[in-house]
């Protein structure tokens, strides 16, 4: 059971309207995410989903409105080390990159302590604390493309965790996941959650995936049309705004944990 904070909103989105080239991608979005929450951001393809992510990280600046973190607006935001990302098509690399798995989580530590600060024994104690998280401590040695999909996915969370983060991101993780893991890599991501009470906020079309595991589901088509539990997303939501041919609306009929 997530252990959520509904009195402390750790991130906050105001009035948020955003627009690549003149054409709108987002429209007026409100939402406040709580300490410990396990949101699943959905919408079909061109929804306006990784942009929103990209603005709360401020990768991309908005044409109107306000994003804070932690109370703080972003311009002035100065503690990235709680934010991690594991952004989308991570694995979309040169497999022929000579670096192992330690040596790509190691990298996360640099997101912590700086790009020229010199990776101590604490930082290799981080390292190998992320990649037992997931499961990959064993794998250490190998390098990174030599791995299926979904250990490279793995590895890139490791990287994240490394930072120690309170908040991750991961914009469409199972994209390069195997079919026959992906409920593997979803009880991970619900272990990060609950065991770890990391705020998670999972950009996905996988509705069905993570049926049992977000706590709040928040549905995006340029504006914000829902903010609930999928029970709630059910019941009260037209099914026409989620059900494109790239997005699965499914009920199994059972009762959230």
């Amino acid at each position: 059971m997530q252990n959520v904070d509904h009195s402390v909103n750790v991130i906050e989105i105001k009035n948020v309207s955003f627009a690549y080239n003149g054409h709108e991608v987002l429209n007026n979005i409100n939402l406040a995410i709580h300490r410990g929450d396990y949101l699943a951001l959905v919408g079909a393809n061109g929804a306006g989903k990784t942009t929103l992510v990209k603005i709360i990280l401020g990768l991309l600046t908005p044409a109107s409105g306000s994003v804070t973190l932690y109370g703080k607006a972003i311009a002035g935001f100065k503690e990235w080390g709680k934010i991690g990302y594991v952004p989308q098509k991570v694995t979309s690399f040169d497999l022929n990159f000579p670096a192992t798995v330690q040596e790509v989580v190691l990298m996360g530590r640099y997101g912590r302590r700086g790009l020229f600060h010199r990776i101590t024994e604490n930082d290799r104690d981080k390292a190998r604390r992320a990649l037992e998280q997931v499961e990959m401590w064993e794998s250490r040695d190998h390098l990174i493309g030599d791995l299926s999909g979904g250990q490279q996915q793995r590895v890139f969370i490791a990287r994240a965790l490394a930072t120690e983060p309170e908040i991750i991101f991961l914009d469409e993780p199972t994209a390069a996941v195997e079919k026959s893991i992906k409920e593997e890599f979803y009880a991970l991501l619900r272990k990060l959650n609950q065991d770890l009470n990391l705020t998670v906020i999972l950009v996905t079309h996988d509705i069905e995936g993570i049926a049992y595991d977000a706590m709040h589901i928040a549905c995006i088509n340029k504006t914000l049309y829902f903010h609930n539990t999928l029970e709630d997303l059910l019941k009260e939501t037209d099914p026409a705004h989620v059900r494109e041919k790239d997005l699965r609306l499914v009920s199994h009929h059972h009762p959230y944990p």
